[in-house]
């Protein structure tokens, strides 16, 4: 249990100094999209997962999304029309879903694998149950998925990309028993578990890397954030990560260097021109400018390589009740917190409906961040709203406070 820090004791929770939601599914329950309004938070980072929510979370964006005109008025009082950000992307836990066909390259008409092959190619064990895969969704071309996405980034030019990432624990679900369907809860956006038993099956990580690879490629290219799921595949994310960065590293200022500059020079610095993307403006590259690992749950030490100079990316970690506090493991999310720069920490619902229970859930996982941070509530949300608009809006706010 994480102890109440004596500083935020009797403190009104500081909802006016504005509360964001770094990753929440509330159109997992598309009836509870109409109670955004009366949240107390002020903008909902909304996250796609899989085929039947991408365009609900466009309807969302179209109703109540924050845009690029009130980029400057979030940022200065947190006063904003919009309440929410669409975020599109595809989940590890779908990703067997989609095959590979970049290699045919945009534009062109892909021609769709054998559906039992190409299950048996990304699932291990190697499903032998042809009733199985048959039942499973008919296999998705990545190159049509890119182009789709691409286009909803275009229309929403404050949207992420996300969720994404990998998960090496996941198991698919089973198909519907009978008259398992017919009971189903309707308020639910198909697509997800709600309680199908688990098969033995899992996505190769070779495969979700792939995935998770031509996403992160994407969002360098629009020059957007992201945000990373990541479940027993801590090593593996930051390999991936890093692999798309390659070539882009900043340089770093040994130490014997600052010494002979007399401690003038600059920790690092960027990278010289010489063939590869400019280092500055919205140039596109093969990474995102942030990256938000989401409710982490790895250990603090590699946090270390996370914020290593040569990084060129601004990392980001975001922290839920539901996945950072609820387990008998949670011990460790306060080395994490500690860890994580001040600057560089978010907070997240993680919940699949949108409402009162939303607030509830941020207001809890604020309070145990500002806690463990020593910080008073007031100081802590301050800082924490601050956090999310650098990390969502980024070169934007520049942009918008330029004009």
């Amino acid at each position: 249990m994480v102890q109440e820090h004596e500083g935020s004791t009797g403190e009104q929770f500081p909802w006016h100094l504005g509360v964001f939601d770094a990753h929440c599914h509330p159109t997992d329950t598309i009836s509870s999209i109409k109670s955004i309004p009366s949240m107390k938070a002020n903008v909902l980072t909304v996250m796609a997962t899989r085929s039947q929510d991408q365009e609900l979370v466009a309807e969302a964006a179209e109703k109540y999304g924050l845009r690029s005109t009130d980029v400057e008025s979030v940022w200065e009082n947190n006063n904003v029309h919009g309440r929410i950000v669409p975020c599109f992307g595809w989940h590890p836990w779908f990703s067997h879903q989609i095959f590979d066909d970049r290699k045919q390259g945009s534009g062109h008409t892909s021609t769709a694998p054998n559906k039992i092959l190409h299950y048996q190619a990304v699932l291990t064990p190697k499903p032998e149950d042809h009733d199985f895969i048959l039942a499973l969704p008919e296999p998705r071309s990545l190159v049509a998925y890119l182009d789709h996405t691409k286009v909803y980034l275009q229309r929403y030019q404050l949207a992420l990309v996300g969720e994404i990432g990998l998960d090496r624990s996941f198991r698919i679900p089973n198909d519907w028993v009978s008259g398992q369907q017919a009971q189903r809860d309707a308020s639910l956006t198909p697509g997800g578990r709600e309680g199908r038993r688990l098969s033995p099956y899992r996505v190769k990580i070779e495969h979700q890397r792939r995935i998770l690879e031509a996403q992160l490629n994407l969002a360098g290219e629009m020059q957007r954030p992201v945000s990373v799921h990541g479940v027993q595949a801590h090593g593996i994310v930051f390999e991936t990560l890093q692999e798309t960065w390659k070539g882009y590293e900043e340089k770093v200022v040994s130490k014997s260097l600052r010494k002979r500059s007399g401690g003038m020079a600059a920790v690092h610095l960027k990278r010289e021109e010489s063939g590869n993307a400019e280092s500055t403006g919205l140039t596109p590259k093969p990474f995102p400018p942030r990256i938000c690992l989401h409710s982490y749950s790895g250990p603090s030490d590699p946090l270390r390589q996370y914020f290593h100079p040569s990084v060129p990316a601004e990392m980001y970690f975001s922290l839920s009740t539901v996945i950072n506090f609820s387990t008998p493991a949670s011990g460790k999310i306060v080395q994490v917190i500690k860890a994580v720069p001040n600057d560089r920490i978010l907070i997240e619902s993680d919940l699949h409906c949108a409402g009162e229970r939303m607030d509830d859930l941020l207001e809890e996982v604020a309070k145990s961040v500002c806690n463990i941070k020593g910080w008073s509530l007031t100081e802590g949300m301050k800082q924490l709203a601050l956090n999310w608009k650098r990390f969502v809006l980024g070169d934007k706010v520049k942009d918008s406070l330029s004009r």
